[in-house]
């Protein structure tokens, strides 16, 4: 069971944690959990926010929410 990645989080606990996708794409940082989506913003100036849903959650590891979804993915997720 120590092999088994941690799936379990507390919303309060990955706020401003990075996301990671697969293939390392940078999701920005969590800035919020609604009911069904993870909200993460990436950028500085041009700011990018992604609404990912909860169910593409791969794992956290206390510093990072990975997800289960690629670069290209996330643009489907990309809200203005």
């Amino acid at each position: 069971m120590s092999s088994e990645k941690n799936t379990r989080y507390n919303s309060a606990d990955i706020i401003k944690k990075e996301a990671r996708g697969l293939g390392d794409a940078n999701l920005g940082e969590v800035q919020d959990v609604g009911a069904d989506y993870i909200i993460t913003q990436k950028g500085t100036v041009d700011k990018d926010k992604f609404y990912i849903p909860k169910n593409l959650v791969d794992s956290f590891d206390g510093h990072t929410v990975f997800f289960k979804v690629t670069e290209e993915e996330s643009k489907k997720f990309k809200r203005d």
